[in-house]
């Protein structure tokens, strides 16, 4: 791994941590209450993307098809680019 790589991966790690301590301190520390949610705003953003595949054409998107599994989004990435 190049050092442009680790460093990277830490920002990321940093900004990941600064996202969760602002979530935590949002709800007073109240885990339960910030898990909530994010379980909510989760499934809000699940159904914007299902009305948004609906209602978008093929050749809009030039064929692609949002997906709604991370890992599978991963997989058609990496299949894409190599």
């Amino acid at each position: 791994m190049s050092a442009a790589q680790k460093t990277t991966q830490i920002d990321n790690t940093d900004q990941t941590h600064d996202e969760f301590a602002a979530a935590l301190a949002w709800h007073n520390g109240d885990a339960e209450a910030t898990i909530r949610t994010l379980l909510a705003d989760c499934r809000h953003l699940r159904e914007q993307l299902a009305l948004a595949e609906i209602s978008m054409s093929l050749g809009f998107t030039r064929g692609w098809r949002p997906c709604r599994d991370p890992a599978a989004a991963v997989i058609e990435s990496a299949s894409a680019s190599g």
